[in-house]
């Protein structure tokens, strides 16, 4: 397959660096989203947002028909984006999934999206709306474990997997809208996600790096109070001569790795920066970079999962 050109330009007055990116001929015109996921993790809220960035949906679609609903959609002139929300209860999924999947992927352009949350978080919700787990299990964490299990190999196939613990409903619509309203599907958009090691990884990233060696804000009396974001905060961390060192690395690393990301048309890439609380020195070091992306011209998003006390 011939290779499209991609580098870095910069621009003659600022200087500034910028991806250059020439984007391959399309083999097609139909891309299709494959959404699927542990119940109670928000696949109708996902698949809504699909709907309203442009999307041809239908859920629950047998297995047997994906591949024919597919043909069909890319014979329809009108229909160039599809999404099929498919779950447990679809059991014939389980076993035919990752054929499927190749036959579609030889042909077409298919993301696959697997959407989990905690176990306590699925738990809640289940509890909050009362309604039975499909698999039927009295007990749901039960059902939960099983239904884990069931989808660990269809979640190792996914091109994005998202966890939605910290999600409300409309943060989870924004992060799907983000990744695949119109504008976005031919260029790389890029999440940053700040967080603490004490409650665990965001399991949606792509690339992870601890900041933890950087002094902590959180043993300054003056400084413990306030978050990351802050000035005075900020101004603490960024003046540390590693975290300078740091950055300059980093950056070196995103300008090389970015571009292979955008020649393997990823439409989404994730960023996690940690240190221990997710309060202080990550959130920091996370709005420093997004000045580096968007200096880039490429699309960026901040989370700061867990910088509220």
């Amino acid at each position: 397959m011939k290779s499209h050109r991609v580098g870095i330009k910069k621009d003659a007055k600022s200087g500034r660096g910028g991806f250059l990116c020439e984007p391959p001929h399309k083999k097609n015109r139909l891309f299709a989203v494959i959404l699927t996921g542990l119940s109670g993790a928000g696949k109708t809220v996902a698949l809504n947002a699909l709907e309203d960035s442009g999307f041809f949906c239908v859920d629950n679609l047998p297995t047997s028909l994906i591949k024919s609903f597919v043909d069909l959609c890319y014979k329809t002139p009108t229909i160039t984006k599809a999404a099929i929300g498919v779950d447990i209860r679809e059991r014939e999924f389980l076993s035919n999934f990752s054929d499927t999947i190749s036959v579609l992927k030889k042909n077409q352009k298919v993301d696959i999206i697997f959407l989990e949350a905690k176990e306590d978080v699925l738990i809640r919700r289940f509890k909050e709306t009362r309604r039975p787990h499909p698999l039927g299990f009295r007990a749901i964490e039960k059902a939960i474990h099983q239904e884990m299990k069931l989808l660990s190999n269809i979640r190792e196939l996914a091109d994005r997997v998202i966890d939605t613990s910290s999600l409300s409903p409309h943060e989870l619509r924004k992060t799907i809208a983000r990744s695949y309203a119109e504008e976005k599907t031919k260029a790389l958009s890029v999440s940053l996600v700040s967080f603490g090691y004490k409650y665990g990884i965001p399991h949606e990233a792509d690339l992870l790096f601890d900041v933890r060696f950087l002094p902590n804000p959180n043993f300054i009396d003056e400084l413990k109070p306030f978050a990351g974001t802050t000035t005075k905060v900020k101004n603490f961390v960024l003046k540390q001569k590693d975290a300078k060192g740091f950055l300059e690395k980093l950056y070196q690393f995103l300008d090389f790795v970015i571009p292979l990301y955008m020649q393997e048309e990823r439409s989404y890439l994730t960023i996690g920066i940690g240190c221990t609380g997710g309060r202080h020195r990550s959130p920091a070091i996370v709005e420093e970079i997004k000045k580096f992306i968007k200096d880039r011209k490429i699309t960026v998003s901040v989370t700061h999962r867990d910088m509220e006390p």
